[in-house]
């Protein structure tokens, strides 16, 4: 059971604290008050201040447990530690540490995705989303500044959702159909890299959307 450092804690400290405990309740209780109050008991949180912590119920929950997924993933996969790989298993290696970090808790995150689904959280599913995948194109090294670094997070917050999906219904013998599924939609990526890259300009040259759009009509031979 985790704990929380002496002295008087944060509301931060709180959060971060309860939020793994919420996701193993979820299971059972969904992302719901009842799921907050038993975590808070486990964690020896007064009921009204677990309440308190999470104003935004669900949501605040859930993001509350990705947060903490994403600061373990930058502390074990720092971007000096990543910078030796290729950039196609850097990827790799980040959004599988994010499924093995939930792993065991699938229903768990069947819930959250389901919740994530309504129309009135869609705005902030999809902040959450992009907040994941620039964190880890940025651990990954990228440091694009124009629009491919909209593009390139867009694609991967799209992979890294389709890739939870498939996780969640995976049976198979240690996920072996979700890494298959990663893989393939990773080389997807670096196709789609290579192919931005023989059609983007250099730095120092405009873009022209004349020459774009002849270049898929008429593609060089």
């Amino acid at each position: 059971m985790g704990q929380i450092a002496t002295g008087d804690p944060t509301l931060d400290d709180i959060r971060a604290l309860l939020a793994p405990l919420i996701a193993d309740n979820a299971a059972f209780d969904g992302w719901s008050e009842t799921a907050l109050e038993t975590a808070a008991g486990q964690a020896g949180i007064a009921p009204a201040v677990a309440r308190i912590a999470f104003p935004g119920g669900a949501m605040d929950m859930i993001g509350a447990w990705i947060d903490g997924i994403d600061a373990a993933m930058a502390q074990a996969l720092p971007a000096g530690a990543l910078a030796v790989l290729p950039v196609r298993e850097r990827i790799r290696q980040l959004v599988q540490f994010r499924l093995d970090a939930v792993a065991g808790r699938e229903e768990a995150v069947r819930r959250a995705l389901a919740i994530f689904a309504m129309p009135r959280n869609a705005a902030a599913a999809l902040k959450r989303g992009w907040h994941s995948a620039d964190l880890m194109w940025r651990l990954a090294g990228d440091t694009a500044s124009d629009f491919n670094h909209y593009t390139k997070r867009t694609v991967l917050a799209g992979i890294y959702a389709a890739t939870l999906a498939v996780f969640v219904d995976d049976e198979s013998a240690g996920k072996a159909e979700t890494k298959a599924f990663l893989e393939r939609r990773i080389a997807g990526i670096i196709r789609f890299e290579k192919a931005k890259a023989r059609i983007v300009p250099q730095a120092g040259n405009h873009f022209s959307v004349t020459r774009f759009l002849g270049r898929l009509r008429y593609p060089a031979r």
